[in-house]
């Protein structure tokens, strides 16, 4: 018999290009799809689990398009000496961590945010990976935590020259077997980008290898791009190209490809990443964290580059992410300006870059995989589709996500985990790793 889970009573927005906002409306999930959108009186049958969701809204699972599970170990960590710039963060503070994790260091460091996206309804998660001194099998034991969360993430390894030539070709063995193992598994539930850290921190040689792998394996690159200014500063001087540019050169951009951040890139590199069809993931509270500036992705938008929403490691609550980019962007333009493109960017873009990996997320749609998140919301005001980025931003993210599912399986429900892992053990497993690595710092 196929599963069957009915959720009716609900407000339903659609998503995707042409947003609907259905109230009157139930959906029904079958074998891990939403098999039918109707008018509520169109359901009589008898089904494996009913949902009732009265009171709420029903919308697609957020997608985070940039994160790094890793970071999640830096929680607290007060050894960090004081940084007054971006390169003095990535010494003083990043580096020093991710070069003592260990693969089961990046499994805890994993399922923590995991859990935590099932609690904020997000479904989907593109991650950025590092650990240096435990490369080989790192994004084996990162797909574990994904696996056993019942999430979907694409995976990559950060390849860079910053601990010498053999950590960097093994940065590139780890992403060319992931990817070909993903490739192979072909699930819709893992997926793998080539990682490469920054261009400040990748040699040409490096960047050549990378780049013939990764095309080899007909796969998209995700690297940072333009975060500080540093970026720019040091391709100029040593390639006399601005960062975009070289990455252009050797093949990195294209319509898979992610360029995280360009917070520093001017018209010229714009156009390049149009051309391209390369995407850009704006991370706002990271960027202001620390202190880099504020990408205008007003600008990229009307230039027709693909501009979606990350974190960074920040937070896993996409809604939280999404307010802060809008008052970021008003503040670097003016408050008549950047709402849509910043809502556009979440609520659309973000299914469009994550649908370069996997099929068919991001829009409530028979046939489409069935990832949502159920919010407690009674709008007092009147919403339809014109104006629901505006109950989105400045009421619907106040609101407490109430059931998330993923591929049919609920995770969460009535704000209880419904997940197959012992929250209180892997947090007291990971407490335990992290008091360890601390020692270490």
């Amino acid at each position: 018999m196929k599963k069957t889970i009915l959720i009716k009573n609900g407000t339903i927005a659609t998503l995707g290009e042409k947003n609907k906002v259905l109230a009157g409306h139930a959906l029904l999930i079958e074998d891990g799809l939403i098999k039918k959108i109707a008018p509520q009186k169109n359901f009589k049958g008898k089904y494996s689990k009913v949902i009732d969701a009265s009171g709420k809204l029903v919308m697609p699972g957020f997608i985070n398009a940039h994160m790094h599970f890793y970071s999640t170990f830096a929680r607290g960590l007060g050894k960090a000496a004081p940084s007054r710039n971006f390169v003095e963060i990535l010494n003083n503070l990043w580096w020093k961590l991710d070069k003592q994790l260990t693969n089961a260091d990046s499994y805890y460091s994993a399922v923590i945010p995991l859990i935590n996206a099932v609690r904020k309804g997000t479904t989907t998660i593109i991650d950025h990976h590092a650990s240096p001194f435990a490369i080989t099998g790192s994004l084996a034991a990162v797909e574990k935590a994904v696996r056993e969360t019942g999430l979907r993430a694409s995976l990559c390894y950060e390849v860079s020259d910053r601990d010498g030539k053999e950590k960097a070709k093994q940065g590139i063995e780890e992403n060319a077997a992931f990817i070909a193992a993903a490739q192979e598994k072909d699930d819709n539930t893992i997926a793998g980008l080539f990682g490469l850290h920054a261009s400040f921190t990748i040699s040409d040689e490096t960047l050549e290898e990378a780049a013939y792998r990764g095309h080899k394996l007909g796969a998209g690159f995700h690297i940072h791009t333009a975060e500080s200014q540093a970026d720019q500063l040091q391709c100029e001087s040593h390639h006399k190209l601005r960062v975009v540019e070289r990455l252009r050169d050797f093949g990195i951009l294209g319509r898979r490809s992610i360029a995280a951040h360009c917070v520093h890139i001017n018209e010229a590199e714009m156009e390049a990443l149009k051309e391209t069809g390369t995407a850009v993931v704006h991370n706002p509270q990271s960027n202001a964290n620390n202190a880099v500036g504020i990408a205008d992705i007003t600008a990229m938008a009307a230039k027709g580059i693909l501009v979606g929403l990350g974190t960074d490691a920040m937070t896993m609550n996409m809604m939280e992410e999404l307010r802060a980019a809008l008052w970021l962007q008003h503040l670097k333009r003016d408050p008549s300006q950047g709402f849509m493109e910043t809502a556009n960017a979440l609520l659309v873009n973000n299914a469009k870059i994550a649908n370069r990996s996997f099929k068919n997320l991001g829009e409530l749609r028979e046939g489409f995989a069935a990832d949502l998140a159920i919010i407690d919301y009674l709008p007092p005001t009147p919403m339809d589709a014109s104006n629901f980025a505006g109950h989105l931003i400045f009421g619907i993210s106040q609101s407490a996500v109430d059931t998330t599912i993923a591929a049919g399986r609920v995770l969460m429900e009535g704000k209880k985990l419904k997940l197959d892992i012992d929250e209180e053990e892997v947090s007291a497993k990971s407490l335990e790793l992290a008091a360890k690595l601390w020692k270490k710092f």
